[in-house]
């Protein structure tokens, strides 16, 4: 389907999408790797109880202490930043650690990942067991049109979506509907593709108890006369606090290449402060998190520094606070704010000849699909849409 010059994909799982990417071996196919040796592979993925606990203690108690200063301070302005800090500790932060623990990597100890887990899924509105299999599918086939069920945007996008996103608007409605759907246990036709059916029970009991809690924190609300129930457990803080996991979310793959069998064409890294990798529990190291899925969230900067030449070097991560970059400095927001708006214009089609911050954005932020004549990385690429592996 066409609309103007732009070509309508179908990113359905179950389309004729699909069906092509089997036929062009590209479903659960062998992805590029950089070579490290096996001792080192196996040291980066020793999982520790340290970090994590570190980091999700002060999380939790700069949580804990901004709701109560938005709670002490309801009435007057002062609740307002109060909120707002809240938000992005319930809503963003949780985002990082959802992810984190659902790969299993967060803690060395199991118990603890599974109860981070299954809070930080009610926090951001994920079914725990349907969002694992799904994010499984999404690391076997990613970015493959008609498998990955995770692809943020189709193109040409649709930019009202996109917008309201920033408010966690479609993520709640259809997380919403999802709930509902599975409280009556009723299979949606997507899931099926890659959820197993012995997982199936544990999803609708999970949605019946959460439909349940939903309903009492808004019993609590109705009883109390007050708002507040809901401005600190639920969907209301998973959709004002999503602004930010969303910014940074969509710098992972928006703009980049489709049905390609090498991350380093459809996955980015990107520079962030200290506080925003606190935050985001490291994951702006997102290309090699794609390489070395199982390496916890504190050893990527080693990763990184391990194959920082065998990836673009404009994409370059800084490795370290403090640690010198080439080219012209900019804040973490700058950097965030240029990759974005590089990819919605390579997703929307937009032309290098555009002016405005786009053109400039796309003079810093390379978001590649190079050829092997043209790059100018230590690394020669596969093709883009071949999937073959790189030869050194």
């Amino acid at each position: 389907m066409k609309i103007g010059k732009f070509k309508i994909r179908d990113y359905g799982l179950t389309g004729p999408s699909s069906q092509r990417a089997e036929e062009r071996g590209l479903v659960n196919a062998d992805w590029y790797r950089p070579d490290l040796p096996r001792e080192v592979v196996k040291d980066l993925m020793t999982r520790r109880d340290g970090p994590a606990i570190r980091d999700t203690g002060i999380w939790l108690a700069v949580l804990l202490a901004t709701a109560w200063a938005a709670w002490a301070t309801w009435g007057t302005w002062l609740t307002v930043p109060c909120f707002i800090i809240y938000g992005l500790l319930y809503g963003s932060a949780n985002d990082a650690r959802w992810h984190e623990t659902g790969h299993g990597t967060a803690f060395k100890t199991r118990w603890m990942n599974d109860a981070l887990y299954q809070l930080s899924s009610f926090a951001t509105l994920r079914e725990p067991e349907l969002w694992r299999w799904s994010h499984a599918r999404h690391h076997t086939d990613t970015i493959i049109v008609g498998r990955d069920p995770e692809i943020v945007a189709m193109r040409p996008p649709e930019m009202l979506r996109f917008l309201l996103s920033f408010l966690g608007i479609p993520h709640a409605i259809a997380s919403v509907r999802g709930v509902v759907r599975h409280v009556f246990g009723v299979k949606g036709k997507e899931e099926r593709t890659f959820i197993p059916e012995h997982v199936w029970p544990s999803i609708f009991r999970t949605a019946r108890i959460w439909a349940v809690i939903h309903l009492a924190i808004f019993g609590v609300a109705i009883g109390t006369g007050s708002i507040l129930p809901v401005l600190f457990v639920g969907a209301l803080p998973t959709m004002y606090g999503a602004w930010l996991a969303y910014t940074l979310g969509v710098t992972q793959h928006v703009g980049l290449a489709e049905d390609v069998l090498d991350h380093r064409l459809n996955a980015r890294t990107i520079r962030m402060n200290p506080v925003l990798r606190f935050l985001y529990w490291n994951m702006n190291y997102h290309l090699e998190h794609h390489l070395y899925p199982t390496v916890p969230y504190h050893r990527l900067p080693d990763l990184h520094d391990l194959i920082k030449d065998d990836i673009p070097p404009s994409i370059q991560a800084r490795s370290r606070p403090g640690a010198r970059s080439s080219g012209r400095s900019e804040s973490s927001f700058g950097k965030i704010r240029s990759s974005m708006c590089s990819a919605i214009c390579r997703t929307s089609g937009t032309r290098l000849r555009t002016s405005g911050p786009c053109r400039r954005a796309l003079q810093r932020v390379q978001a590649p699909c190079p050829d092997g004549n043209r790059s100018k990385w230590r690394f020669k690429p596969s093709p883009c849409g071949t999937g073959r592996k790189s030869v050194r």
